[in-house]
């Protein structure tokens, strides 16, 4: 697991979510843990286990 920044699409608060780098390919649905809004976060992680790309947006939009 490894610790990774992300701005909230509604608030635009900074936070810190949880990735867990051995699943290549995730989406899910996240709670900001500041403004409680939905969040759809979605997650690449490269050959080597490396973070590639994260993109958080909001769920309904």
């Amino acid at each position: 697991m490894e610790e990774y920044q992300i701005e909230c699409p509604f608030c635009a608060e900074r936070i810190g979510i949880l990735i867990d780098c051995s699943v290549e390919h995730q989406q899910y649905t996240e709670d900001c843990q500041v403004c409680c809004s939905p969040m759809l976060i979605s997650i690449e992680i490269d050959p080597e286990g490396h973070i590639s790309r994260v993109d958080a947006q909001q769920e309904n939009g």
